[in-house]
């Protein structure tokens, strides 16, 4: 069997396991355990010198290669081109891209660094698997290197109609570079379909495809069981006194629609008294991009609607809302999902959406809670019996909070029980044979 070589931004260290549900990491982790691999990325630190030898750590099958950022690399390629612009762009905000040339050329340059690193650690009959936004430029910097190797590329986040990334400027150069890739996925048909439509207008070879991520169900669905008698949950269930629990569990990340679920609890308490006092909001949303402004001032905006939601609602025995803004465990966060009564989902635009998928997987058969999904999550094409929602609609989430919470058992049984079985068969391990085997028909075409 040829070997693996995952390419993505970010490597973790070899050891450890992501703290979040959901993500890039956690996706992959769980996808490669049948494959030797090599795992290529940047270390996570920053440097004042310029990238030198990748440094190299062994677990079972799996290498780990990573290179260091210098800071203008770091402040150019992935603060600036990546988050500031590719991102708010991809997910169809083209008024919160901030486009300067100096940034893209970053973006390429760095590109061209890594594949520089990447190219003399590949051998001939490797597959090279390339990982979201951040190095969309890197196949075609390897096949500049002589690397002949069959190369996919699979975009994680969604691809944006043509009207919108039509405004990029420079983005004629990011499309040709999808030719230098034999396999492109998209989590959903729209998404390849709009990146197909761009394609087309600048007459590529390039096709796109859908292939949806999963994740490791089984696994999930243990870790979840087993944490009903952690002390974490014993903690929370305590803390409920028997209230239902409504669970949310984001990066903070203006994309997940966190301010619109605030304002969508607050009208469930509004219009729908009967749930007062009889239900708790648990946010958890880490942390993330911090020295973004936008990101600092999405915090400051949660802060003070968690505030003032509670400040109106609040009894001197129960707190509404509980917003913590860092880290958990995967397993506690199992736990949570398992105990809570209605999973919350709501992003404004998602790829795909692992955590929807988590908190299904976590579910007590015999009495599972209720999974509120934003219609606008690639996962909402997969999990049909949710109850979705346009996350835009505060009165809309308080309606299906309403119903998730008046739900009863037979009907939560039978939504659970379609869901769970879509999960079961779109895995981790699914989404990478499936990928992998396209990208081996290339193989002997190399």
């Amino acid at each position: 069997m040829a070997r693996l070589v995952i390419v993505s931004n970010r490597v973790p260290p070899p050891r450890a396991r992501s703290d979040l549900a959901g993500g890039l990491a956690v996706a992959l982790r769980e996808a490669i355990t049948q494959y030797e691999t090599l795992w290529f990325g940047w270390s996570g630190q920053i440097t004042d010198q310029p990238p030198g030898e990748p440094k190299i750590a062994k677990v079972g099958r799996v290498v780990f290669a990573t290179i260091d950022l210098a800071e203008a690399d770091y402040q150019g390629y992935y603060q600036s081109f990546a988050n500031a612009t590719l991102w708010p762009m991809l997910h169809g905000w083209m008024e919160l891209a901030v486009f300067r040339r100096d940034d893209f050329e970053r973006y390429l340059a760095v590109n061209r660094a890594f594949a520089h690193s990447l190219a003399p650690l590949l051998r001939p009959d490797d597959l090279v698997w390339v990982h979201d936004y951040h190095l969309i430029p890197l196949g075609q910097a390897l096949r500049e290197l002589g690397v002949h190797s069959p190369l996919g590329f699979f975009l994680h986040v969604p691809f944006p109609a043509p009207q919108v990334f039509a405004c990029l400027p420079r983005g004629d150069v990011l499309l040709r570079a999808f030719e230098a890739y034999d396999v492109v996925g998209l989590q959903v048909q729209e998404d390849a379909d709009n990146l197909n439509a761009m394609l087309d207008r600048l007459s590529t070879t390039a096709r796109a495809c859908a292939l949806p991520v999963g994740i490791h169900p089984d696994a999930f669905a243990a870790a979840a069981l087993r944490a009903e008698h952690s002390q974490d949950q014993i903690r929370l269930r305590e803390s409920l006194a028997g209230r239902a629990l409504v669970l949310g569990v984001d990066r903070l990340d203006y994309s997940k629609g966190l301010t619109e679920r605030f304002r969508g609890f607050a009208q469930l308490l509004r219009r729908f008294p009967e749930h007062r006092n009889r239900v708790t909001f648990l946010q958890i949303a880490p942390v993330s991009r911090g020295d973004v402004a936008q990101y600092r001032s999405l915090r400051r905006e949660l802060n003070e609607l968690a505030g003032r939601i509670n400040a109106e609602n609040a009894e001197f025995d129960w707190t509404p809302l509980r917003y913590l803004a860092r880290a958990f465990p995967r397993t506690t966060l199992a736990g949570f999902c398992r105990l809570a009564r209605v999973g919350l989902v709501t992003p404004l635009r998602d790829g795909m959406n692992l955590v929807a998928k988590e908190y299904v997987a976590a579910q007590n058969p015999e009495s599972p809670g209720a999974l509120v999904l934003s219609r606008f999550a690639g996962a909402a094409r997969e999990l049909e019996d949710a109850i979705l929602v346009n996350p835009y609609d505060p009165d809309e989430i308080a309606e299906a909070l309403d119903l998730a919470l008046r739900m009863s058992a037979e009907d939560r049984r039978t939504r659970w029980q379609s869901m769970w079985r879509m999960v079961q068969q779109n895995t981790a391990a699914t989404w990478a044979d499936h990928f992998v085997a396209k990208l081996n028909r290339h193989v002997h075409s190399a």
